[in-house]
């Protein structure tokens, strides 16, 4: 009975320390080029950034898969350890997380057809009066528009395809949306024609996130970003999936 307990005591103790050198990375892999699903397999920048950090740190990676709405909450409740997700800086997730340095600028930007590049291919185009511009209901790209195109004539989407669908029947001029949606169009050659701007409307920075109590952890994965910036991991991975950089305005 005695040995049972001591071999049912030494499971437990190996199952914490195993668990203590799993880093389990969050993800929502839907937003390609930075994560997203490849048939089974979890791929893109993030996915990159996570396992170039494992090797660094010395620890296994966990990939642990969600829907994004799902990611703060899981990181609060001890679920996941880390988001690694092309997660933007804002307020109201600083005051629930602890941001490290950015490793990206994002943004919003916007898409336009190839052969209408002419008249709408300037970044002030998107201010001018009367232009149409497609939104998606909630997003980032439909708070700008809002604040800043007051001028334009604005249509909401419910996602990416119904905007994409409206820009190509030339029912909209131009689509406002993530800098990610830009990026994926640009490597793909099923949008052809499509172009985006290459100009960032707005600036949101690209961060990972991991629990206010874990400093620990925290300083761990700074310096492992901080030694990806300095031996050219890290323009490796962005330069892989983004074929283009963005400036800001």
């Amino acid at each position: 009975m005695i040995r049972l307990l001591v071999l049912s005591f030494l499971l437990v103790i190996a199952a914490a320390s195993a668990q203590a050198q799993t880093l389990r990375v969050g993800l929502a892999p839907e937003q390609p080029p930075l994560v997203f699903r490849d048939g089974e397999r979890i791929v893109g920048l993030e996915a990159d950034n996570a396992r170039a950090v494992g090797e660094i740190i010395a620890r296994r990676v966990e990939l642990i898969a969600m829907p994004t709405a799902e990611l703060l909450p899981a990181l609060e409740q001890g679920r996941i350890d880390v988001i690694m997700s092309g997660l933007t800086i804002n307020e109201e997730r600083a005051a629930r997380v602890q941001f490290l340095e950015p490793y990206l600028q994002a943004g919003q930007m916007a898409i336009i057809l190839l052969d209408r590049a002419g008249r709408f291919g300037q970044p002030w185009a998107v201010f001018r009066e009367g232009v149409r511009v497609g939104v998606v209901s909630g997003s980032s790209g439909e708070v700008f528009a809002r604040r800043e195109l007051t001028d334009a004539a604005l249509q909401q989407f419910s996602g990416v395809a119904g905007a994409i669908a409206a820009l190509r029947a030339r029912q909209i001029d131009l689509f406002v949306h993530d800098a990610a949606t830009s990026w994926s169009l640009a490597t793909s050659d099923d949008y052809a024609d499509l172009i985006s701007q290459n100009h960032l409307l707005t600036e949101d920075p690209l961060a990972w996130a991991v629990r206010r109590d874990n400093p620990a952890l925290a300083a761990e994965l700074e310096r492992a970003l901080a030694m990806m910036r300095g031996n050219g991991t890290l323009d490796y991975i962005i330069d892989r999936w983004i074929p283009v950089r963005t400036e800001a305005p």
